[in-house]
């Protein structure tokens, strides 16, 4: 079964600042993110345990556990890419946030429009799979540092874009993915976006992967939302 809601791109904000925190809710969740928002340390290391997240938004100024720490402790245990807000001018939050592992930092106050292309650039540089090189989904395999596909163990000709875009979908199997992050995960901001941009290219991507473009089994759209790459399981 296909998931009920779409599933675009998880986001964890932990943050003791509620109007900073309702802000960054409101930007981010139109443009493709879905936001939970945990007042403290703790509350923010209990929903890693509990959710998987694309990424995390860590304040470093908290009381109790302070961002720094719990920073730490996230590496310790997960992978997940860590964005850290720290006080403007402060050198030493920086610095000591980005050896305990966290992937970028944006001094606060901040912009909302810098925020998004700060998370949407740590995003990119996240691969997962980046040890193995490889994706698998069903009968396609994905060499991604070869920038190669292969069906049934054929080779298909993607152009740029759809290699891409087909990496984003693989990476998130079985989960719908918006139209609006579909590019941004593909890491293809500098593509212009029209009205039907998305859907051309995967239109294209379905003819070269031999999806029957009238009953699509392998790229299905999900009306009103956007796309998902079917698992042999769904």
């Amino acid at each position: 079964m296909l998931p009920v809601e779409a599933v675009t791109l998880r986001l964890l904000h932990i943050d003791d600042d509620a109007r900073f925190a309702a802000l960054v809710a409101d930007y981010l969740t139109p443009n493709g993110f879905q936001v939970t928002h945990c007042p403290d340390g703790g509350r923010g290391l209990a929903a890693l345990e509990q959710h998987p997240y694309d990424a995390v938004l860590l304040d470093v100024m908290m009381p109790g556990l302070d961002g720094l720490e719990v920073c730490r402790r996230i590496r310790a245990r997960y992978s997940v890419p860590v964005l850290m807000l720290t006080a403007r001018g402060d050198e030493t939050d920086r610095v000591v946030g980005l050896e305990l592992g966290a992937d970028d930092y944006l001094p606060k106050p901040c912009s909302p429009r810098e925020l998004l292309a700060r998370l949407r650039a740590v995003l990119r540089r996240a691969q997962p799979d980046a040890v193995a090189g490889a994706l698998a989904v069903g009968d396609l395999t994905l060499d991604i540092t070869g920038r190669e596909v292969r069906r049934a163990g054929a080779r298909v000709e993607l152009t740029g874009i759809e290699f891409d875009l087909l990496v984003a979908l693989a990476r998130r199997a079985g989960r719908v993915i918006s139209r609006d992050s579909l590019l941004a995960l593909a890491g293809r901001d500098d593509v212009t976006v029209g009205e039907r941009t998305v859907d051309v290219h995967v239109s294209h991507l379905r003819a070269k992967l031999g999806d029957d473009p009238k009953s699509p089994r392998r790229i299905k759209t999900v009306r009103g939302v956007g796309y998902v790459l079917v698992r042999d399981d769904d």
